[in-house]
């Protein structure tokens, strides 16, 4: 906080022979004492509101990321159990798949390999892709629960700086009545 806040001395100006000092707090030029700290608390707590809402934004799509290929994956699972288990010549079996070009399109976007002929894949091309597919979603939600715990720390900051703000301003408030009192 104390970066935050930088006093200036007012020149030609005392009371009872006591210089006076105005502060600045980011940029925000001439403040008392008490509403700087008071903006200091809040800047640094809008800072961290910032960053949880930008964390929560990456939740999101990597939520969607997930929710994506799992459709994506759950058209090619039902490709492959279309696929005939008592072929002859099992490498040259190919199947339709359901949306295929939805599921090209959205493969293309989170960049996962597939090989396609038209329409149909081949058995093992299947195989990779579900295969390719598992991993991803495996991976994006492992990712998932390290955001979560992040976004989870953030909170808790977030909720310390509210609370060390709502604490600051009580203070300055206690004080400035304490201050009167003794008058």
């Amino acid at each position: 906080m104390s970066n935050l806040i930088t006093p200036n001395l007012i020149t030609d100006f005392t009371v009872y022979g006591i210089p006076q000092v105005q502060y600045t707090v980011a940029d925000d030029l001439g403040m008392d004492f008490t509403t700087a700290v008071t903006a200091a608390v809040f800047k640094q707590t809008t800072a961290i509101e910032s960053a949880t809402n930008g964390y929560s934004e990456v939740i999101k799509a990597r939520q969607k990321k997930i929710e994506d290929l799992s459709d994506a994956l759950a058209y090619i699972a039902k490709a492959n159990a279309q696929l005939p288990t008592d072929s002859k010549t099992p490498s040259q079996d190919k199947v339709k798949v359901d949306n295929s070009t939805w599921i090209k399109s959205i493969c293309a976007y989170y960049e996962v390999k597939m090989t396609w002929d038209g329409e149909k894949m081949l058995r093992g091309d299947l195989q990779k892709a579900q295969t390719e597919l598992e991993y991803q979603i495996d991976r994006e939600d492992n990712n998932l629960e390290q955001d979560m715990v992040t976004l989870q720390s953030y909170l808790t900051k977030r909720d310390n700086a509210y609370s060390n703000a709502s604490k600051v301003v009580k203070k300055t408030y206690r004080v400035g009545d304490t201050v009167i009192g003794n008058m």
